[in-house]
């Protein structure tokens, strides 16, 4: 029977009508996988995972976060890491005066407290202890801690206003032992390199740092008695622009794989 012009538009409104349904499906599709930007959800998970962090650590942590950043970059594709190292007291300042950064990580919980209201809730990732760095071979037969208190030894400490300088002090003063160091450090690390070179006969580091140099100092052990134990706090920093992505870091630090790579380099479980 042949169409009258009324059928024959009512066939190409049906039809229409069915070439319409899936363009409209794939329209909705195409539009719930777009930001507001107009880039698509995986661009934008893609842009989550390129997230570069800037943390500031502690120089006593130098060596073991190279080994862990390396790690959580190639577990976090994309993600890049850059560290800033320097003693607490240095890293408290850049934050107090808004030094860009993501993530804080210091070697004692009171250099942490002083930017509490800079930081997240912070999770201590790490502990570590004293000893008595010489050099090699302990030429002069360092022994003890009373023995830092001959004054023919050139000893060098860090600073007062550094963790390490506070803990040395600490456990000095517990023992009533004078030392009259030939230096006071701005961190740690600058007390494990006067050793190193031969510039000083013993300085007081961390367990950790001594580990890091085995091959040019040795390490003298302080009983726990006399020791002090160092906490390593760590907090995302409220002025991060990858918030998301600091506190994933921060939370990895907590996590087996981070927890392994720092027992392994000698710090101590949390």
């Amino acid at each position: 029977m042949p169409l009258t012009p009324a059928r024959r538009r009512a066939a190409a409104a049906a039809l229409a009508a069915a070439l319409l349904v899936p363009l409209a499906a794939c329209s909705s599709s195409d539009d719930a996988t777009k930001d507001a930007d107009g880039s698509t959800a995986s661009g934008s998970a893609g842009a989550a995972r390129q997230a570069k962090l800037t943390v500031l650590a502690a120089a006593s942590l130098t060596d073991v976060f190279k080994t862990a950043g390396a790690a959580y970059e190639k577990a976090h594709p994309g993600t890049k890491l850059t560290f800033s190292f320097a003693g607490s007291q240095e890293l408290v300042a850049q934050v107090s005066q808004g030094s860009p950064a993501d993530v804080l990580v210091t070697a004692d919980t009171k250099s942490m407290d002083k930017v509490k209201a800079d930081t997240g809730t912070p999770a201590i990732i790490a502990k570590n202890r004293l000893v008595i760095a010489t050099g090699e071979g302990n030429p002069h037969k360092v022994d003890e801690l009373k023995d830092l208190a001959d004054t023919r030894l050139k000893v060098v400490l860090a600073a007062p206003e550094v963790p390490a300088g506070k803990y040395s002090e600490q456990i000095l003063d517990k023992q009533k032992i004078t030392v009259k160091p030939v230096s006071q450090e701005p961190n740690v690390r600058a007390v494990l390199s006067k050793v190193e070179l031969g510039e000083a006969d013993a300085g007081l580091v961390y367990k950790t740092d001594a580990a890091s140099a085995a091959d040019k100092v040795d390490a003298v052990e302080i009983p726990d008695a006399q020791n002090a134990v160092a906490q390593y706090p760590a907090a995302t920093l409220r002025d991060s622009k990858n918030a998301e992505a600091a506190a994933a870091f921060v939370a990895w630090l907590s996590s087996p794989e981070g927890q392994k790579i720092l027992q392994d380099a000698g710090f101590q479980k949390p």
